[in-house]
């Protein structure tokens, strides 16, 4: 009888997570928030109705593989390469500056550590959890704002982008140092090797699934190849070449997303994710949780983590923007705009646990980041940018 009550896991999940991400929803904070509030609720710290068994824990490691996916089938090869120097430098600003905050808040906390230790490895993960951005909010807020296609929203955009993609290298660095037996040259060699392979295999891939594509357009064998091809992506990078998982499937993405019916896959990959395996992902985050070992020095890190991951975003991408020519206010727009925590702040948060880099008791500071970063960061751009306005009504009367 145990063996069926996965089904009932299931579907209190499922129901759940649909439930308090309609509330997060109606409250203008990401579903997603609501959804890790819901395993948190259902899970061992609160209620106790749903454990996280293995099956709950490879559904998951799937949700977030096809989350991965789809980021990458989203990405625009061509807005990438028309942003040029300016996003690129703008995106390197955003993932140093918070990766090393993060890494000397930790120390702060918990005392310095030596380079290659457990502890040290601990530290510079809490930056790299730092380094993700998520700009859904943002650009849903410029769209409401009408800036969204103005040269701050463009900026804001493909710095993001490019963003995410170093996030996800650094995660592959950092990942492969922590590995007993692995070295710093083995490592940058796995790293280059698979993004050589990817290269390869991707160009003769995309010149395939074109083809495909061309003789069968919109059918639903396009969007099943896609999916075959990020599973073995994501099974090549972790196995042949010891790269996060999650890696190859962005990759896998990345590699489909110019086809015609790219925005196909993506919305039946979609289907896929809004209705279970996203929300078990997420879910599963609030599962993992622990409340139990909450103290008041977790506590304040944790409003510390908030602190610092915001800040450093602002510092980082703003000040990168400012002397890049940008004028001040549309620097901190930038830097602001940029500071969005979502889904890959947990995704990199759940690598991390799994391979024993930080504990779950951290999830609470990533959760709580989010949470503050999509109520603030809207709120903080509509003042800028009524600022703005009220500058420019300034200026014509005094002309």
């Amino acid at each position: 009888m145990d063996s069926y009550k996965i089904l009932l896991d299931l579907a209190i999940i499922v129901i759940t997570s649909k439930f308090f991400g309609l509330i997060a929803r109606k409250l203008k904070a990401p579903q997603v928030v609501g959804q890790i509030i819901a395993g948190l609720l259902i899970g061992p710290s609160v209620l106790g109705i749903v454990d996280l068994t293995d099956f709950i824990s490879q559904m998951a490691e799937i949700g977030v593989i096809l989350l991965m996916f789809s980021a990458g089938l989203e990405t625009n090869i061509k807005d990438l390469m028309k942003t040029g120097l300016k996003a690129f430098l703008i995106a390197c600003a955003g993932v140093f500056v918070p990766l090393i905050g993060g890494t000397l808040l930790y120390m702060g906390f918990y005392g310095a550590a030596a380079l290659g230790t457990d502890k040290f490895y601990s530290a510079l993960f809490i930056g790299v959890i730092m380094t993700a951005t998520s700009v859904s909010i943002t650009v849903q807020s410029l769209r409401e704002l009408g800036k969204l296609k103005g040269e701050v929203g463009t900026t804001i955009m493909s710095a993001a982008i490019i963003d995410d993609v170093i996030g996800i290298i650094v995660l592959t660095f950092v990942i492969g140092f922590k590995t007993p037996d692995s070295n710093p040259m083995s490592v940058v060699f796995s790293t280059v090797l698979f993004f050589v392979f990817a290269f390869i295999v991707g160009i003769i891939l995309y010149k395939v699934m074109k083809l495909i594509d061309a003789k069968y357009p919109h059918t639903r064998r396009i969007p099943i190849l896609g999916l075959a091809i990020c599973f073995i992506f994501a099974y090549v990078a972790e196995v042949y070449f010891g790269i996060a998982d999650i890696t190859g499937a962005y990759v896998a993405g990345i590699i489909m997303c110019s086809l015609e019916d790219s925005d196909y896959i993506a919305e039946k990959m979609d289907i896929n994710s809004y209705m279970l395996f996203g929300p078990i992902f997420f879910a599963s985050i609030g599962l993992k949780t622990t409340l139990d070992n909450l103290t008041v020095e977790l506590l304040l890190f944790s409003l510390g983590f908030v602190v610092v991951a915001l800040v450093t975003k602002i510092i980082g991408c703003g000040l990168m923007s400012r002397l890049l020519g940008y004028k001040g206010s549309d620097a901190l727009k930038i830097g602001v705009g940029m500071m969005t925590r979502g889904e890959v702040a947990l995704i990199v948060s759940q690598k991390g646990l799994a391979v024993g880099m930080i504990s779950s008791v951290y999830f609470t500071a990533v959760i709580l980041l989010i949470i503050v970063s999509s109520v603030a960061t809207p709120i903080i751009l509509k003042l800028l940018y009524a600022k703005d306005k009220e500058t420019a009504c300034s200026d014509s009367l005094v002309a």
